[in-house]
């Protein structure tokens, strides 16, 4: 199977939900393969299905105000928060390829992270039974929330790399008020080259999920008036 990677970069949150939206659609009438978008956004806070507003700990005009924006979607989960140095992922995949198992995807997108970081940098990260994500001890270090439509996937992960960690003190992350974030920065004590952790992600993504990577800086790019077309809003 081949899984087409797109390293959009810096891209705002709307902009994105809507691509996302659009593949979507692609995906479900069979016109494009598997896509996983991999970027960064700008600081943004946003609400799953179960999110609750009381999770959000600083007025939404006075977030604003500092230019970090609220979104209520449609993904699983609680809140949570996006900002540059992060890993966003978005797999738009169809699950009928992958075992049509919504439980396994999940442990899978776990998994390539608990890999990842053991193996590249000997870092000891694992589940927790009742919490989804990767956590290094009681902390967390991946976010997971997915939305499946017709058995494609959309929305994602959230790596934190080089992630601004006082940002998550404004929220009650993922509605977790008796455990900590982290990032891969804190714990081995500097910076990491934001490159080379995307290609260590991509590597860990084709081993685990047993797909041929191609990757394209320029997909969207040359897709871009398709992509945003009238009907992006349709589900």
């Amino acid at each position: 199977m081949n899984l087409q990677v797109v390293l959009a970069g810096l891209i705002d949150y709307q902009e994105a939900l809507k691509i996302q939206k659009r593949l979507l659609q692609l995906r479900q009438a069979g016109k494009i393969q598997d896509i996983l978008l991999l970027l960064e956004h700008p600081p943004v806070i946003t609400l799953g299905k179960r999110g609750k507003d009381t999770n959000i700990l600083m007025p939404e005009d006075l977030l604003k105000s500092k230019g970090i924006k609220i979104y209520r979607i449609d993904r699983g989960g609680d809140v949570t928060y996006h900002g540059p140095g992060q890993i966003v992922g978005y797999p738009i995949m169809d699950l009928k390829n992958h075992g049509k198992d919504i439980r396994k995807f999940v442990r899978n997108i776990e998994e390539v992270f608990i890999r990842l970081l053991k193996e590249e940098y000997n870092i000891t990260a694992g589940r927790d039974p009742e919490h989804i994500g990767v956590w290094v001890g009681e902390e967390k270090i991946t976010a997971i929330g997915l939305s499946i439509k017709r058995w494609v996937s959309m929305h994602g992960f959230a790596f934190n790399v080089n992630t601004n960690l006082d940002h998550f003190n404004l929220i009650n992350p993922c509605g977790i008020i008796d455990k900590g974030v982290t990032s891969l920065e804190k714990i081995v004590g500097h910076p990491l080259n934001m490159d080379k952790v995307i290609d260590q992600v991509i590597k860990y993504i084709s081993r685990i999920f047993g797909v041929e990577v191609q990757i394209s800086k320029e997909a969207l790019k040359n897709n871009y008036d398709l992509l945003r077309g009238d009907d992006d809003e349709r589900e």
